[in-house]
């Protein structure tokens, strides 16, 4: 405080005060050893009454505690800079009113003594005209809102009528659109139906009228043969009617999930076995390895439904003396089956479409099928948090991998 005294009072006391900004010294206890004219007026005190006076008569009461700690901080790494930033600051004066200020630290040393001059604005007339302008700003907002929610009004009352005139036009379109596209399945499917009931139910009957022609007991194999055929068609009609019942159940929401533990050996034995029937000569369906431990809470029937449809498919569509190839295996809670064919494969351009309702790839219109069986299976898996992928390249054969959780 002697060094501060000890400057050129006259040349210093003309500076100190010309300038228009509230400046106060303090030193490192925070007691003020200085204040120029403007701060004087700024707080209210007259010239000299603030030295010698602790920092904190100029700082609201509930704000000393946290000032102390940011002068603390200031103190252990000083430097010139903004106080207050991003936070509004206050003073008080000496007739205890608060008022927004703007503070600016400068630390100095002079000689061996060390002080920091806070450069105060007092900023009450900005803070009055920016809560004016804000104001302003807010009721323009409102009018400006008010405004625009009668326009947006309008223009949705005229949107609205829009609307339902497009809204009815285009139901009359889709209606139409609807009954011809009812019309056309109808055709499509009472065409397909008849098809695929027919070459099944000739070669019944034609089986049929020849084993009453084999009479003699040394014609006990062509019996056989024939009957073998009757089976195999009855079993084709009969999985086809499982196929139409399953497309009725999922289209109604109809279709539950009865749910039992079984090993996975039982299901493939029971459809493995059925498919030897259908195998074209030559073909061979090679059994997965290692799956005896295979268990799962499933569907019984759905999972037969499945594996009969991919592994049925995998004979129609693959030639004779060509092998059929299982694969199964657990990974975490899946379990996977692979059903790999060297069949005619399916056109690249067409495999988007491969899992559609009564779609059939180009290459498999001869052969017998309702296009919906693939449909099925997808629609289960999806069901139950199962799926179905598959890979193919034409006249190469096709993979397919279903995954289906253990629980």
């Amino acid at each position: 405080m002697k060094n501060f005294e000890a400057i050129n009072k006259q040349t210093f006391g003309v500076l100190f005060n010309a300038v228009s900004e509230g400046i106060i010294v303090v030193d490192t206890n925070q007691i003020i050893v200085a204040s120029n004219e403007s701060a004087n007026t700024i707080f209210g005190y007259d010239e000299g009454e603030l030295k010698g006076k602790h920092l904190d008569i100029l700082i609201p009461k509930k704000k000393h505690a946290i000032h102390h700690v940011h002068m603390e901080k200031f103190m252990q790494h000083v430097s010139p800079r903004q106080m207050g930033q991003g936070r509004d600051l206050f003073g008080t004066r000496k007739d205890g009113t608060n008022f927004p200020v703007e503070v600016g630290l400068n630390p100095f040393k002079l000689e061996d003594d060390h002080y920091v001059m806070a450069m105060v604005i007092d900023i009450t007339l900005r803070k009055n005209q920016e809560r004016e302008i804000l104001m302003l700003n807010t009721q323009l907002e409102s009018r400006i809102e008010q405004r625009t929610s009668e326009l947006q009004k309008a223009v949705e009352d005229l949107e609205d009528e829009v609307i339902k005139r497009k809204a009815a036009e285009n139901k009359i379109k889709e209606s139409l659109r609807k009954e011809r596209e009812l019309n056309e399945l109808k055709t499509k499917f009472l065409s397909m139906v008849s098809h695929e009931f027919k070459t099944p139910l000739t070669g019944i009957l034609t089986s049929t009228t020849l084993i009453g022609k084999y009479t003699e007991s040394e014609q006990q194999q062509q019996r056989e043969k024939h009957l073998k055929t009757i089976t195999g068609k009855v079993k084709y009609l009969n999985n086809i009617l499982d196929d139409f019942l399953s497309v009725e159940r999922l289209e109604t929401g109809k279709v539950t999930y009865k749910y039992s533990y079984f090993p996975l050996t039982k299901t493939l034995n029971e459809v493995i076995y059925d498919a030897n029937m259908f195998l074209k000569e030559g073909q061979e369906i090679l059994y997965p390895k290692q799956i005896d431990d295979i268990v799962l809470y499933f569907d019984e029937k759905i999972l037969e439904l499945i594996l009969s449809n991919l592994i049925n498919n995998a004979i129609k569509y693959s030639p004779e003396h060509s092998v059929i190839e299982v694969e199964a295996y657990e990974e975490g809670e899946m379990v996977h089956v692979c059903i790999k064919d060297q069949g005619i494969g399916i056109p690249e351009n067409e495999q988007k479409y491969i899992f559609n309702r009564y779609f059939r790839a180009e290459n498999a219109l001869t052969n017998q099928g309702t296009g919906i069986g693939l449909n099925i299976i997808k629609s289960h898996l999806e069901n139950v948090g199962g799926s179905i992928s598959f890979k193919s390249k034409q006249h190469l054969g096709s993979t397919f991998h279903i995954q289906i959780p253990k629980k």
